[in-house]
Formats: C-alpha cells, sequence, structure tokens
C-alpha cells in the first residue's frame, strides 16, 4: 500500500512540471489549489481544537472576568480558518489567531488619571 501511495504521489509531482510548462498561470492556480486544500485539511483541525481549549478556557474566564473571558475566544477561535490559494500564494497572511479588539469598534476609554 505504501510502495502504491509512494508511485502515485511521484507520478503527480513528475507531472506538474510538464503541465507548468505548457500553461506556466494555469500550473501555478493549479498547484496553489492542491496546496490550499491540502493546507486546509492540515490546518482547520488544529484550528478547531485550539478553538474548542480556547472555549473552554474562555468559559472559566468568564466566572471572573467577562472582558477578558471575550478576549480568549476572539483570540482561540478568530484568525483565518481556510487556507486560500492567495494564501498559499504568499499574497494573502494566514492569522493562526484572531483579533482580540472588540468587533463593535468601540474602544474602551483611557482610565482616568488621578490628580496628587
Amino acid at each position: 500500500m505504501r510502495h502504491r501511495i509512494a508511485i502515485a504521489l511521484a507520478i503527480a509531482l513528475l507531472g506538474l512540471p510538464t503541465a507548468a510548462r505548457a500553461d506556466d498561470d494555469a500550473g501555478k492556480r493549479v498547484a496553489y489549489g492542491a496546496g490550499s486544500a491540502f493546507g486546509t485539511l492540515v490546518y482547520a483541525p488544529v484550528k478547531a481544537s485550539v478553538c474548542i481549549l480556547g472555549a473552554i478556557g474562555s468559559g472559566f474566564t468568564y466566572m471572573v472576568d467577562s472582558q477578558t473571558a471575550g478576549k480568549v475566544a476572539r483570540s482561540s477561535c478568530g484568525g483565518t480558518w481556510v487556507i486560500t490559494p492567495d494564501a498559499v500564494a504568499g499574497k494573502e497572511s494566514v492569522h493562526f489567531l484572531g483579533n482580540t479588539a472588540p468587533d463593535d469598534g468601540l474602544h474602551a476609554a483611557a482610565a482616568p488619571t488621578r490628580n496628587r
């Protein structure tokens, strides 16, 4: 079974350069698409695991501070979930962790300073 997989992989890899020579743009698109599919198959389960653990941690954090719990949840479950062909090509960045800023665009006011 391992030999068949290795042979199929070798044939696929040897066939890519000929397809790329025939139409370079189409070959790159195919390679980026394949890299995107494979990357998402590997990346998505890891990202889902981090999100689940972050949600559990966020639940415990909520008992102490609800704002921090929201940041934990946004950080662990936010960010990139799918590896796109543009990400494989380097045109787009992949963010494993999400932004912890509030979604509504309102930022907390600065703490008032005390006059001494």
